[in-house]
């Protein structure tokens, strides 16, 4: 692991050795650049597939703590999506600690490119939560190493990430409930942002009932007209009386809060890290809810992303992406017949691939 900070003491390489999110990282970088003012860390867990991929988010956290937690738990589980969705790279992440909303700049941007561009290919950015596919085309100004821009795919991976999870809700609604669709069942829809918009369509367009939540009012009220939505509050979302609960905000959501209130039989959504802890999953389960591996069912757009040069159509990248279907059923009946959750189906398959693509590394 490296520590690239010179604008701190060496007291962060223990901080970051000592968190309890850090997962043996292959790298950690923080970076600050005094022009901007722009702060991001980098984190890649882990590349024995390829190089590590995953998306930039900008957010406002309340502390580098906080922020460091976030880019260790997101790049550990891009390690796992990546390997589930049979793609040929590691995990990484990467968060810049600015506010989305005052804080851009192009130089802000071009400063991120930079860095990346020092990590010599290793990590692979693109857009996440605070992020537009625009602002990745300021950061490829400065690096190579930037996914979701036209030059080097479908764009916007957004649409792909929301196609994916309807796509695995339509296979948790299958196994649990034995319907075709979503015809007559409500859903609850925790964030309302480029992928949980996105998703609250498609749920109407298949006959859901909406129940939707968002610290954004104004987007709020803009979903509940166009797909007929009831209106929760944010805090409250996950008790809403719905049969299924769809996480599309930010992680740790689920937790020992939080699920003993939940009223859905069925958790599938976008949100990256849903459980706060590993025994949350097993929690659900005590519950009797079926929960789907968020990494496995949001894996739409690094799929949608992973291919270096533009080829594919967006009605083939939808048909590949809608494997997730299967790939859901399968870990779910894996499942119900080992007697555990979901979610530790998903990590031992990830961990499977893993282990075998290291088996033929050392071959």
């Amino acid at each position: 692991m490296r520590i690239d900070m010179s604008t701190f003491s060496s007291e962060t390489d223990r901080a970051v050795r000592t968190h309890p999110s850090f997962d043996d990282h292959e790298h950690v970088s923080i970076y600050r650049d005094p022009k901007t003012g722009v702060e991001a860390i980098v984190a890649i867990h882990d590349t024995t597939l390829g190089p590590a991929l995953g998306g930039c988010r900008m957010w406002s956290y309340p502390s580098r703590h906080e922020a460091l937690d976030d880019v260790l738990r997101l790049s550990r589980g891009m390690t796992y999506k990546n390997a589930l969705a049979g793609l040929p790279h590691g995990g990484g992440k990467a968060v810049i600690v600015a506010d989305p909303r005052t804080d851009k700049s192009e130089a802000l941007f071009e400063a991120f490119g930079d860095h990346v561009e020092t990590l010599g290919g290793r990590y692979i950015t693109a857009e996440d939560v605070g992020i537009s596919d625009a602002d990745m085309e300021i950061v490829a100004r400065r690096t190579g190493h930037v996914r979701g821009i036209r030059a080097t795919g479908l764009g916007d991976p957004s649409p792909y990430t929301a196609w994916g999870v309807f796509c695995g809700i339509r296979a948790a609604v299958r196994h649990r409930f034995r319907r075709a669709s979503l015809e007559g069942l409500t859903v609850a829809v925790q964030g309302l942002g480029h992928v949980g918009g996105r998703l609250a369509a498609l749920l109407h367009a298949d006959g859901a009932r909406l129940i939707v939540a968002d610290i954004d009012t104004d987007r709020v009220a803009e979903v509940a007209a166009r797909c007929g939505a009831d209106v929760a509050p944010v805090d409250r979302i996950h008790a809403a009386d719905a049969d299924l609960f769809a996480p599309c905000a930010l992680g740790g959501g689920l937790n020992a809060a939080t699920i003993p209130e939940i009223r859905a039989k069925v958790v599938c959504g976008a949100a990256n890290n849903q459980l706060r802890t590993p025994g949350d999953a097993a929690a659900l389960v005590a519950r009797d809810i079926l929960y789907a591996p968020d990494y496995l069912v949001n894996a739409g757009g690094v799929i949608s992303i992973a291919p270096e040069r533009p080829g594919m159509t967006a009605d083939e990248m939808k048909e590949r992406i809608a494997r997730i279907d299967s790939t859901l059923s399968f870990v779910l009946k894996r499942a119900d017949a080992e007697g555990v959750s979901p979610a530790v189906i998903a990590d031992r398959v990830a961990e499977e691939r893993i282990f075998e693509a290291a088996r033929r590394k050392s071959a």
